[in-house]
């Protein structure tokens, strides 16, 4: 079968550091992928080399069996969306939510428009009543919506989920993860999602893997984690410091 998602032996680099450092992963269709680590073990950076943010030195990006060159046209951000951490700075704060949501349309030449813009919206589960209202306007849990209903505007089978909660309050988290995973569910979506809460990625996700100093540490599934079955020091730390979420030993 197919992958949905492949990275091989990825390097990215920025001047002189290498922020990734040969790193490889495969995510199956429909599968919610999680990527986890501490500050600046590479996690963020491997989802902006995928959507073409951050250059590629040398390795293999495969997306539904189409190898990528180093830039991204229009077919591919038809079927790769991107939902980013900050839901105050990723919304122009000059434009509706109307006008958000026309853009990437406009921009792929999409007639239905009016149709995919009611079915986003409704999705989210903010309604058309939020359709002309301006980002500062909405809370930071509706700001959060409305970037995922611009993410799912286009109908991609892929989202990078890049800290999509980590701004928001913890009952809020709740909601919008529980929303994502409706939505996974409901579409048929892939997910690639970074986080460096423990709980939310064994929630959201059937398998991870560890990152640290931009490289693979090790791949485990959502019940390793659970249940403690890890085989290196870094991953314990990371669980010992996700507080509530382990067993003390």
């Amino acid at each position: 079968m197919t992958a949905a998602l492949s990275v091989d032996r990825l390097e990215v680099v920025f001047d002189r550091f290498r922020a990734l450092k040969g790193v490889s992963i495969e995510v199956q269709s429909g599968e919610s992928f999680g990527l986890v680590g501490e500050s600046g073990s590479g996690k963020s950076t491997l989802l902006r080399a995928i959507a073409g943010l951050a250059p590629a030195a040398s390795g293999s990006i495969t997306v539904n069996g189409k190898k990528l060159g180093t830039r991204r046209d229009k077919a591919f951000y038809r079927e790769v969306q991107m939902v980013f951490q900050d839901p105050y700075g990723s919304l122009h704060p000059r434009q509706t939510v109307d006008r958000l949501l026309q853009e990437p349309l406009a921009i792929h030449g999409f007639a239905d428009g009016e149709k995919r813009i009611q079915r986003a919206l409704n999705e989210v589960g903010l309604g058309t009543g939020f359709r002309f209202r301006y980002s500062h306007q909405l809370s930071g849990g509706q700001r959060q919506r409305v970037a995922i209903a611009r993410a799912l505007i286009l109908e991609p089978s892929i989202l990078l989920l890049d800290e999509p909660t980590s701004a928001l309050d913890a009952s809020v988290q709740a909601e919008v993860l529980n929303l994502l995973e409706e939505i996974r569910r409901r579409r048929k979506l892939t997910f690639l999602m970074v986080s460096h809460d423990l709980a939310i990625i064994t929630h959201m996700c059937e398998r991870l893997m560890v990152m640290q100093n931009g490289e693979a540490v090790e791949h485990l599934t959502a019940g390793d984690l659970v249940e403690r079955r890890v085989s290196k020091d870094y991953t314990r730390n990371l669980l010992r410091a996700s507080e509530g979420f382990v067993r003390t030993a």
